[in-house]
Parts: structure tokens; sequence; C-alpha cells
């Protein structure tokens, strides 16, 4: 098996990598920072896992070392994924450290930044002087949904390798060969996920998950009144926080348990007040990561909102493309008696400043109900 096996509909990208890291002359134009860049669920830190491990490893089909990678235990890589909202400067002061290390097994030292558009200017400036200065055999690859997410400084120094969205036909192959679900069900899942890979997955697999989709979707085409709208605000709030739950509670839960046992406490048992602290600073992480968790399950709902408002302008035009939400084509074909392609677009503008507002740290209830109103009175 390849290590770049499974990186979807991403054939350019991989050749460019594959011929950097099979030419030690240089031929391949190997540089020691890269930059990956794409839309989310393109599958950046995948790419950027394999590109470690054919650096690294003992040829493109080393895939025990990519499993190493992936479970970050390989001696020569090290991977920052952040669960929070930024990437703090202490973690980015910790790897420039480690990367002057020299490698230990493989032929080159790799650290990996996940989500580097996360980094504040102070956090970037850090992280640039290691850029300018590197050692010789330390390869940085940073992974950001664009390049314009990063200082330009920064993409001064760095290849740049740009992913592209995979097509659905070529995620729902890959979600058979992961997942062994049915191929319709495969399909479906890729569609509404617009081929973001891990969301496709989670649909595919997780009933609760279609659900929830479902649900943020009716709740929105139930909207007529300014009440309807605060209440569907209010809906859809909770609806963000029970998936995000479904997502961190048990991680969080075998954290703890893994922190305690490595602690020497047994479960239930009491905790030493000299230990507390660091059982806090664990909290406090998880936190952080809660918050990140639900901002990012409002994000995937108005990207879903977005799906179906993007389904009734090109519905109400008559454009000849397939609908992202097929499944509910009924239920679109009444929503047009109602919407007009105009009242479309301007949810459509709507939908991207309550994005904007979010990201800014509005209060998401307040940013819903500002959407949810323009859709009442788009639904007129």
């Amino acid at each position: 098996m390849s290590v770049w096996d499974g990186l979807t509909g991403q054939e350019e990208a991989v050749a460019s990598l594959r011929n950097a890291a099979e030419s030690p002359d240089g031929t391949g134009r190997m540089t020691h920072s890269w930059l990956i860049t794409g839309p989310p669920g393109s599958g950046r830190s995948n790419v950027a896992s394999a590109f470690a491990a054919a650096l690294v490893g003992n040829g493109p089909d080393d895939d025990h070392t990519l499993r190493q990678i992936t479970a970050k235990t390989h001696p020569d890589v090290s991977v920052l994924t952040t669960q929070r909202v930024i990437i703090t400067i202490d973690e980015i002061r910790q790897l420039v450290t480690s990367s002057y290390y020299s490698p230990s097994v493989g032929r080159y030292r790799v650290v990996i930044i996940e989500d580097a558009d996360r980094m504040t200017e102070r956090t970037s400036n850090l992280l640039l002087k290691a850029l300018e200065e590197p050692p010789e055999r330390t390869v940085w690859i940073l992974c950001a949904p664009s390049e314009a997410d990063l200082l330009p400084t920064i993409r001064s120094r760095v290849r740049s390798v740009r992913l592209r969205v995979p097509g659905i036909e070529s995620v729902a192959d890959l979600l058979v060969a992961r997942t062994g679900v049915d191929r319709v069900l495969a399909m479906d899942a890729a569609r509404q996920a617009q081929s973001h890979i891990g969301m496709a997955q989670r649909l595919a697999t997780n009933a609760d998950a279609r659900d929830r989709r479902r649900r943020t979707l009716m709740t929105v085409l139930g909207v007529r009144t300014v009440g309807d709208a605060v209440m569907a605000a209010a809906d859809l709030l909770a609806v963000a926080d029970e998936d995000a739950k479904a997502i961190t509670e048990q991680r969080d839960s075998e954290e703890r348990d893994a922190a305690l046992r490595s602690l020497g406490i047994e479960p239930g048992g009491t905790i030493p007040p000299a230990l507390r602290s660091q059982l806090r600073g664990l909290e406090d992480d998880q936190k952080r990561r809660a918050t990140r968790s639900l901002r990012d399950g409002l994000d995937r709902i108005l990207v879903d909102v977005s799906s179906l408002y993007r389904d009734l302008l090109l519905l109400g035009l008559g454009a000849p493309a397939e609908p992202v939400n097929l499944a509910m084509r009924e239920h679109l074909d009444q929503a047009l008696q109602s919407v007009t392609p105009a009242a479309a677009l301007e949810v459509l503008d709507a939908i991207s400043l309550a994005r904007q507002r979010i990201a800014a740290n509005v209060a998401a209830l307040l940013a819903l109900e500002a959407l949810l109103v323009t859709i009442a009175r788009a639904s007129r």
C-alpha cells in the first residue's frame, strides 16, 4: 500500500509532492518549507501526512511510517493539531525549538502545522524567523484554506501546493472503500457534504448526524415570521451544541481517564492538591476545544443552509445543476412557491454575513436571529 493511496481527487498535488520527495538530488524542487492549501474537506492534513511519510520513510510503500505519523508517534515528525480557536505562541515556540533537533531515523525532521491560519500575527512572526533560517534537514509543512490566510512574508518563503474539491463520485468511492456503506448512501452523503470528505464520512456512518442535518434544514424552511425566526435561532443553536457535545464529550472523558491513570489515580479516587493544577489545565484545554467545536458546528449549519438556498436559486433559475439536497427535492419544490431567485440571493448574502459575525465573536444567537429574520422576510 502506497502512502499516497486514499488522497482522492488530488492527482496534480500528489505528483508534485511525490516528485519532490523522491528526488534527493533536488531535481524535484525539494525545499525546506511548504504550504498546502485547499477548501475545508479537501484533505490538507492527509496530504501533509502522506508527504511527511514519503520524506522520512523507506520509500512510497512504507505505510507503517504513515500509520506512525497519523498516530503522532514517529520520532522525526511533529504535528501541531489545534482543537482551540487559535494557535498559541508557546505552541509555536516549542515547535521551533524541536525543529533544530537532528532526525533520528529518517532523512528529514518534519514539522506539520495544521490550521496555520489560526496563528495570530505575533505568533506568525515567531514562525517566520524559523523559516528564514531553517536547519539543513528540517522540513516545515503548513496547512491553511488559502494563501491569503497567512502573512505575505510567510507566503514568500514557502512553496505552495493547492488542493481542489474532489468530485462527488470520487468521495463516494472512498467512503465505500473505507467504511463499506451502501453506494447509494455514500453518494447521498458525499453530495450533502459537498465533497467534504470528513463530513461525508460522518453523514454516511452516523444516523444521528443525518437526522440533525435534516432537522436543521426543515426548521429553516418552516420560518415565516419574526417569531418563527427567534424560535428557530434557539433551535439551531441547540442543534449545534448537541452536535458539538457528540464530538467532544467522549473524547474529553477518555482524556481525563488517561490523565488520571498517568498520575496513578484510580477512577473516582481523590485527587491530591499537588496534582489538581495539571487536571485544571486539561479542563481549560477541553473548554477551549468545546468553544471551537461549537463554532465549527454553527459553521456547518450555515454551510448546510447555504446549500439549501443555493438549490432554491438554481432551481428557480431553471439551471441544469443537480441539487445538493436531492433527497429533499419535494420540500425544495414547495419552497420555490414562496422563495424567488432574488430572495434566495439575499439569503445567501445574509448567510455569508452571519458566518463573518460568528467568526468575529459576535453572540451566535444574535447572528442566527438576524439571519433567520432575513429568511422570514425573503419567504413571504
